[in-house]
């Protein structure tokens, strides 16, 4: 039987709508005996755990289906697809305006976004708070007014409060840089491996810079 041109959509009930477990929820919808082929698993707004994610993912290797795409409404419902090197997908993207689109007269509150990886030699500096949807590569450098938050690697340097917010913090998927600043606090990168499934951040805790596992949120503008 030939595969599927077209992914295998699985989609979960919005969390006010559930009334079985994520897996549950695959399993009856796999009873029908889908053809073989790639999968993407539409999460809605269920905020997923790695091990729950590993099982659907077993699961429809099962029934001869490929997860490749995991998307949602809110970005760390896909940390864990992230952790598996699995495609992710933001559905909800109301508030997420294109950088382009923001007016440049906007308070240090405002949020700018950046879509895509910033590589070596590239430095990104925002007056409010910065989206990176992308990884930040060895060799460059992102500053921010506000919070630097990051959905995908940082590798690089980067600066939260760079205009001396005491209160700002960096967040991302994966939070090795090269060099953390918060306001005039300085910390060199954490060498050991993150912890899986987890986003961490970085704080001003007694003046130094401490680093531990983020909320379960990723508010846009606190």
């Amino acid at each position: 039987m030939a595969l599927s041109a077209l992914p295998h959509l699985i989609r979960l009930r919005p969390l006010a709508e559930a009334v079985a477990t994520p897996l549950e929820e695959v399993r009856h919808q796999l009873s029908s005996g889908p053809a073989p082929g790639p999968a993407l698993l539409n999460s809605a707004d269920r905020p997923l755990t790695l091990p729950e994610l590993r099982a659907i993912q077993h699961q429809l290797a099962e029934a001869g289906l490929e997860l490749q795409v995991v998307e949602a409404d809110e970005p760390w419902s896909l940390v864990p697809a992230a952790t598996l090197g699995l495609a992710t997908k933001l559905r909800d993207a109301r508030s997420v305006p294109a950088a382009e689109e923001l007016n440049a007269t906007q308070t240090a509150a405002a949020l700018s976004i950046h879509r895509g990886t910033l590589r070596a030699g590239d430095h990104l500096q925002v007056d409010g708070s910065l989206l990176v949807l992308g990884d930040v590569n060895p060799g460059a450098r992102i500053s921010a007014g506000g919070d630097v938050r990051v959905w995908g690697r940082l590798r690089g340097v980067a600066h939260a409060g760079c205009r001396g917010d005491r209160s700002a913090r960096v967040v991302a998927l994966q939070l090795r840089p090269l060099q953390l600043r918060i306001a005039d606090a300085v910390a060199r990168g954490p060498e050991d491996l993150p912890p899986a499934g987890f986003c961490e951040e970085a704080v001003l805790v007694d003046d130094g810079i401490a680093i531990r596992p983020a909320e379960p949120s990723w508010p846009l503008n606190d």
